[in-house]
């Protein structure tokens, strides 16, 4: 037998070893890629450093939603915040080619969008061509919140989250959905104990967190990098809403609880009472939004909500809290043309200003200013007749959302806090006889204003 040359034959190895290396970078570019989007070419105008996968990813997703008519609009806030800057130019585009990669090839994890849940219906069809896509996705379910009430705590699910995720890119879908104050709320992202917590990374997410309310954008559809989406026509005020959209929902099985040791007062009178306050709240709310004034349920009105889902029908006001940078001039005369007239003024803006508006056998509202101390915040308080001051302290607190009486109005986040600083420990227990000078937990004496002072901080109308 003739002697095989060694050379030869590892020659012919090497040949074959390249030869299947090659197959199987071919096989991986032109079939696998296509089928997972693990490897995209260059996006037209991608810079060096910038990668287009994110783009790839986000174009794709768009056109599977476009196949099922599903409409969605970015809320990303990272890429809203650079449409922010160049709102102008892009309003004006053409929508011809981009130039350049500029908003969605920054290597980035995931691109948040938001879907209106009454905008689609058929998520299994959805799910079947996103898997033909390639793309893997997770639905994040929780209770629906809309159907709480006192005679039914529900415990419907909703869809609540989706994540689309292709390559190493993630796609957030948020889903909004409308609440009878007129506004849009999204729900909290929390996994199930059988979801795998590294799908994505999770904790990075710009939603979710906590629940959120938002007011009803105007979109626009504009082209970004080549891209047709909507956005919301005033990026940073969606921006803004965004930094202060945390939401709280009513403590509806605590409040059957307290109601099941202290039945409610279902008389005429206080059901008149809770349908005068509710019409004064709608009509302060729209006054003070129209003048950007930012608002909270305060004292009685906050613990009516906080401790039985309700206005409290013996408190017979409905009161408010204004900071006082917030306060502006316009307020009184925009109640007055509310229809609102003055009852009393007392203080003035620097040192505890407090304002109370009555029509002749009507509710009263009350709005009271709070000022910043280093370690705590207080509001004042005045006798008429005695010129005496009155502070109530509290512990420093935040604002969030809540809906109340079909109202979407702000809460001091930590409710608890804020109640038991002005009605103790026993807040729990409901007090009918309250007197606003010895009563609250949280009252202390502030001096006495100077009688040469009386006719402009003690004004009575």
């Amino acid at each position: 037998m003739q002697k095989i040359n060694r050379n030869v034959v590892l020659a012919l190895l090497s040949l074959t070893s390249l030869v299947f290396l090659l197959f199987q970078l071919c096989y991986y570019k032109f079939y696998l890629s296509q089928k997972n989007g693990a490897v995209f070419s260059k996006v037209r105008g991608s810079q060096s450093g910038q990668d287009s996968t994110r783009w790839h990813v986000v174009r794709k997703f768009l056109g599977l939603l476009s196949s099922h008519n599903i409409p969605v609009y970015l809320i990303d806030p990272l890429i809203l915040g650079l449409v922010d800057k160049d709102i102008e130019q892009i309003r004006s585009s053409p929508g011809g080619p981009s130039p350049e990669c500029k908003y969605f090839c920054a290597p980035r994890d995931f691109t948040t969008f938001a879907l209106l849940d009454k905008t689609w219906k058929h998520e299994v069809g959805l799910f079947r061509t996103a898997e033909k896509m390639g793309f893997q996705w997770l639905k994040i379910i929780n209770k629906d919140p809309r159907l709480d009430g006192m005679d039914d705590l529900s415990g419907m699910e909703i869809p609540l989250h989706y994540i689309f995720k292709l390559a190493s890119h993630a796609i957030h879908l948020v889903v909004f959905y409308e609440r009878s104050g007129n506004f849009l709320w999204h729900g909290p992202l929390r996994l199930k104990h059988h979801m795998d917590r590294k799908f994505v990374p999770f904790r990075k997410l710009h939603f979710g967190r906590y629940p959120g309310a938002y007011e009803k954008p105007e979109l626009l559809l504009v082209s970004i990098d080549d891209l047709k989406v909507q956005i919301p026509k005033n990026p940073s005020s969606f921006l803004e809403e965004m930094s202060h959209s945390r939401f709280l929902e009513c403590r509806y099985r605590e409040a059957r609880a307290f109601f099941q040791l202290y039945p409610d007062d279902a008389s005429l009178d206080a059901v008149e009472f809770r349908k005068k306050a509710k019409s004064l709240l709608h009509l302060a709310a729209l006054t003070l939004n129209n003048l950007g004034v930012k608002f909270w349920l305060s004292s009685g009105t906050c613990l009516g909500w906080y401790r039985q889902c309700n206005v409290i029908p013996h408190s017979k006001d409905v009161d408010l809290g204004i900071f006082i940078q917030d306060y502006k001039a316009d307020i009184i005369p925009a109640f007055q043309n509310a229809g609102l007239p003055l009852k009393h003024k007392f203080g003035k803006v620097e040192d505890s200003l407090e304002l109370s508006f009555q029509r002749e056998e009507d509710v009263k509202l009350d709005i009271f200013f709070f000022y910043e101390e280093d370690d705590h915040i207080w509001n004042g308080g005045t006798q008429a007749k005695s010129g005496k001051k009155f502070k109530y302290l509290f512990p420093k607190f935040t604002l969030c959302w809540t809906e109340f009486v079909e109202l979407k109005v702000r809460v001091p986040c930590e409710t608890l806090e804020y109640v038991e600083a002005n009605y103790g420990p026993e807040w729990k227990v409901p007090v009918k006889t309250w007197d606003w000078k010895s009563s609250p937990f949280n009252v202390q004496d502030n001096g006495v204003w100077p009688i040469d002072e009386w006719d402009s901080v003690i004004q009575i109308y």
